[in-house]
């Protein structure tokens, strides 16, 4: 059985969802209900922490594409940062690293908003 968790904290105005366990087509839904909270802002700015997720299926990408248009239509986005090599494989293969910025920290995703209006 997959275990899966998602744990919210903000940072400089940033939403961080920190994911751990496995996230695949059974635990998807819990992501999308997550990223749904802090994506009906004006600007959503999400970073994903991935430093405890231990596998990723295509089912739980496809979380990332069902967003991504929508936040970005609404000047947010999401980022994506410190992933285990073979988390960052799947991404690699699949071409993400050429949609989404994924950065070694949680402060580097921060920085990347470039967030002056605290």
């Amino acid at each position: 059985m997959s275990t899966f968790s998602v744990k919210h904290t903000t940072q400089q105005h940033v939403d961080v969802l920190s994911v751990t366990g496995f996230l695949d087509a059974h635990t998807a839904p819990q992501l999308e209900q997550e990223i749904q909270k802090y994506s009906d802002v004006p600007t959503p700015k999400i970073v994903v922490d991935f430093k405890e997720l231990d596998y990723i299926s295509s089912a739980g990408m496809g979380v990332f594409m069902m967003f991504i248009e929508d936040i970005r239509s609404k000047s947010g986005d999401i980022k994506l940062a410190r992933m285990q090599p073979k988390v960052y494989s799947v991404f690699d293969l699949l071409g993400f690293p050429m949609l989404f910025d994924i950065v070694d920290s949680i402060d580097d995703a921060v920085v990347k908003f470039g967030t002056s209006n605290e």
